[in-house]
């Protein structure tokens, strides 16, 4: 079956990125220390559908409280009914809903926070058989990242199961997995949680 023109671009960026990113140095797990990551932080986080909101209104707490995020992007709050919150960061949404509370109560001070955010979008290449993007629950790891792809094929190397995280300034850093440990839980690899931007990786 020929794979539409966008698919195939992506399916091939992620196969020359993968044969790039999976030679040289790694680090296992157990070793891995964060180096140089991008910090995700409410002054950049978009907003979007599934995401949890807790929206604070100074000294008025009947308007205060935690929405989630609609699939239309949308939340429903106190006296406001419907406002769009997707694709917005919370600092903007908090501004808007200031403005629009200014018809109820006297200077509003508004507080937007991400109280749970929505899924962790992770790419999964190699030897697994369904290989592709595949959105994670937040807090998720490597084993549910490979369960979505279908697990390892035949040929994938069952100790050669490797993260690529970008980070500022430099390549992205490899971390190297054990089959065995993840599916045990045992040291690091069982409390490593994936990051959106992530790449799984099976040699």
């Amino acid at each position: 079956m020929k794979l539409p023109r966008s698919v195939a671009t992506v399916v091939l960026g992620l196969g020359l990125f993968t044969a790039c990113a999976t030679t040289g140095s790694y680090v296992w797990v157990d070793d891995f220390r964060p180096v140089g990551e991008p910090s995700v932080s409410s002054a950049s986080y978009v907003i979007g559908p599934g995401d949890v909101l807790s929206v604070r209104v100074f000294n008025q707490d009947q308007m205060s409280g935690k929405e989630r995020v609609r699939p239309d992007g949308k939340v429903s709050l106190p006296f406001l009914n419907d406002v769009d919150a997707a694709g917005l960061t919370p600092q903007v949404l908090g501004a808007q809903l200031q403005t629009r509370l200014k018809d109820f109560i006297n200077a509003p001070v508004v507080t937007v926070a991400i109280e749970e955010p929505h899924g962790v979008p992770v790419s999964v290449a190699g030897e697994v058989p369904k290989p592709g993007l595949y959105t994670l629950e937040p807090g998720a790891g490597v084993l549910q990242a490979l369960a979505l792809a279908g697990g390892l094929t035949d040929y994938g190397g069952r100790d050669r199961i490797f993260v690529l995280r970008p980070r500022v300034g430099s390549g992205p850093q490899r971390i190297r997995f054990a089959y065995r440990k993840l599916a045990r839980g045992e040291g690091r690899s069982g409390l490593f949680a994936l990051k959106p931007g992530d790449t799984v990786v099976v040699e």
